[in-house]
């Protein structure tokens, strides 16, 4: 009954390989070279029989990638049906064009996506007869064209700089380390960065060589790119060049300067094509005393003079009998010392001030009516009122304000301060009128970070719009920020700038105490994260660090030196004497060719500043020299001037700074130096364990 047909296993499973073949898949090919002790001067590269690792030409050799501090990294594609591969390790000169050292031994073939031998190690002959032996891993796996494209087009939505809206690329890692077996990874990464999906062949025998290496990294991405997983698997893996070679993108390195100046162009259309009282702008206080007013405005002030803009804070502060609001003579007072801190601030702003912080209550309409008659035809007036109803929070305000307000500054007795500050309290809530005039931003229940909305009334313009989208991201809570340099990299040992180099021995010791350091005192802080810029020197140093979300910023990348990137400033100042004489006249302005200046850093690091300013739990921030003076001096509320010369060190170990922030005020911290007597007393604890783990 029936045919009598049977179906042979072999054949079938022959043909479903065969089908997939036909389907496009490939083998992912990775091969790893252990070298703990590589001669620095010396860089691991393979060559091999096809043209596109050399055609057994040395000077065509594929560089291997730095994986970690003790592992280098190549990687390619090849059809499942590819020719038999020969290849070999090789290891070329850095920095001269001497003889490049050939691995010892027979070639090694691949065949398949199989590896024929079992050598596990791969030895190099010196000229003294000395031999180098490192051990190698390698492996294949087969990849569906599907997945590929998926975690292809994944890449691009997710990862791709967008120069529109100016939000740089972040990579977060937040699973476990992965684990590691017999010294290598356990399981491979596609570093689609450099990885290009095959066209299909013609030929089903092709056996052309893809190298992931060889590909043209696309216009959109940055030549040193960060890959981490995205298929919900743990572990996440990053692929680093340093090949050694200067490479001159000038389509890569004018984008950020080119973003600067559209930034900039739109606040200076704002001033020259607006009324003439648009060109000067008063953010005029409103809310009930300890609702965060005075906090809120020493912040925006801080974040303007940052970006650029010439601010300043004017306040005004009295006794509680003074603001009694059956008390004619303090009301009659209470209008005339708002009426002659308004005219001085107007009068600044006739000087060349651009944004005045008007900080008191103005809690009456009247009040409010006679600021703006004051300042019609001078300036636009923005009302910023603060509220909130959490009792515990307008509490501790309290407690802060009598400590620290210059109003209770010559007051010994706390109590009768607190006391002081009630009454005062009562006296405003007594005539107290909500805004609902003019323009406005309103903040309700904000100041904790926690819920809470923000009101916005016929606002519009640029500075209105960035003032708006700090207000949103700011609260009140408490956390440390911890700012340090990289541990000392092989660049800076060499005194070169720029360029993308490991971290040396010192740096290593380095990172190893950081991370001692953090896990002390972060220990019972789990929603603490790690910031790193995507230069490795940065990642390196903060690889040791175990049990926090680390988070790749492209903005914390080191200022761009562009074609000055790799040279020492002697050999600036040798042979571009025009270029080294103009940094040193203006180090805030100028700019590297085809490079940034500190102010295109700071530009590019606003968005980073709004995250920070957003955080809640602590966050260590491991960069580089330029943008921590960036940093600081935001936070410091230094001037913009300043920034180029702001002392940050090298982290090695008998010298490291760090800057912490508790309750919105900055401490500035060295291993034995404090930036103040009080900020001394306040974390001398900080300091004792930071000199008992750096020693």
């Amino acid at each position: 009954m029936g045919t009598g047909a049977s179906r042979n296993p072999d054949s079938s499973s022959h043909g479903s390989e065969e089908r997939e073949d036909q389907a496009g898949g490939q083998l992912y090919v990775s091969l790893k070279m252990e070298n703990c002790k590589l001669k620095e001067e010396l860089a691991p590269h393979v060559y091999g029989s096809v043209p596109l690792v050399g055609s057994w030409d040395s000077s065509k050799a594929l560089p291997m990638e730095r994986e970690s501090t003790s592992m280098w990294e190549l990687s390619f594609v090849v059809p499942p049906n590819h020719e038999t591969l020969d290849f070999k390790f090789l290891l070329k000169p850095k920095y001269s064009n001497g003889p490049c050292l050939v691995e010892e031994g027979p070639n090694r073939q691949l065949t398949g996506g199989t590896l024929q031998g079992d050598r596990t190690s791969a030895m190099f002959k010196l000229s003294d007869d000395a031999v180098l032996e490192y051990r190698v891993f390698i492996k294949a796996d087969r990849v569906s064209p599907f997945d590929l494209a998926a975690s292809w087009r994944a890449y691009q939505e997710n990862f791709q700089p967008s120069s529109v809206r100016g939000i740089p690329d972040v990579s977060i890692n937040s699973a476990a380390e992965a684990s590691n077996e017999n010294g290598s990874s356990a399981s491979l990464e596609l570093d689609l960065e450099h990885y290009v999906v095959p066209a299909p062949t013609t030929s089903a025998n092709s056996g052309l060589v893809y190298a992931a290496n060889m590909t043209e990294t696309p216009r959109s991405l940055s030549r040193r790119g960060v890959f981490s997983r995205t298929d919900g698997s743990s572990g996440a893996l990053h692929y680093q060049r340093d090949t050694g070679v200067s490479v001159d993108r000038p389509d890569l390195t004018n984008s950020m300067p080119a973003a600067a100046g559209a930034v900039a162009a739109a606040a200076v259309a704002d001033q020259m094509l607006g009324p003439k009282e648009d060109r000067h702008l008063a953010i005029v206080l409103v809310g009930l005393p300890a609702r965060g007013k005075t906090f809120t405005a020493a912040k925006l002030t801080r974040y303007l003079r940052w970006l650029g803009h010439d601010t300043k804070h004017f306040n005004v502060g009295k006794s509680a009998d003074f603001f009694r609001g059956d008390n004619p003579e303090g009301l009659e007072a209470r209008n005339e010392v708002a009426a002659l801190a308004m005219e001085d601030m107007i009068s600044w702003m006739q000087e060349g001030g651009q944004v005045g912080i008007f900080d008191a209550t103005n809690s009456t309409r009247k009040r409010r009516n006679m600021l703006m008659k004051m300042a019609e035809g001078k300036c636009k007036i923005i009302f910023l009122e603060t509220l909130c109803n959490d009792r515990q929070i307008i509490e501790r305000n309290i407690r802060l304000k009598v400590q620290q307000s210059p109003d209770y500054a010559e007051e010994p007795d706390f109590e009768a301060g607190y006391h002081d500050f009630k009454v005062r309290l009562e006296n405003y809530e007594k005539v107290y009128e909500p805004v609902d005039e003019g323009s406005y931003i309103k903040m309700i229940d904000m100041v904790s970070g926690h819920g809470g909305q923000i009101q916005v009334n016929n606002i519009s313009g640029y500075l209105p719009g960035r003032i708006v989208f700090f207000l949103v991201n700011t609260h009140l809570t408490p956390r440390p920020i911890l700012l340090t340099r990289h541990g000392e990299s092989l660049d800076n040992v060499r005194g070169r700038i720029g360029g993308d180099s490991v971290i040396s021995d010192s740096g290593e010791l380095y990172a190893k105490k950081l991370a001692n350091f953090v896990e002390k005192r972060l220990k019972n802080e789990r929603a603490a994260s790690i910031w790193t810029s995507t230069l490795q020197r940065t990642i390196l140093t903060a690889s040791p660090i175990v049990g926090f979300p680390k988070i790749q910023w492209r903005a914390l990348d080191e200022i761009n030196a562009g074609v000055c990137d790799g040279m020492t400033y002697e050999e600036i100042k040798k042979n571009m004497p025009e270029e080294y004489e103009s940094r040193k006249k203006d180090k805030l302005r100028y700019r590297y060719p085809r490079g940034e200046s500190y102010l295109d850093v700071i530009q590019r690091l606003e968005p980073v500043i709004i995250e920070l300013e957003r955080q809640r739990a602590p966050v260590v921030v491991i960069s580089h020299q330029a943008v921590l003076r960036a940093l600081y001096a935001y936070f410091a509320d230094r001037p913009l001037k300043e920034v180029p010369h702001i002392e940050v060190g090298i982290a090695h170990l008998h010298f490291q700074w760090f800057w912490m922030t508790r309750g919105g005020h900055i401490m500035f911290l060295a291993v034995a130096v404090a930036y103040s007597a009080s900020s001394f007393r306040f974390f001398y604890y900080i300091i004792i364990e930071m000199l008992d783990m750096l020693d």
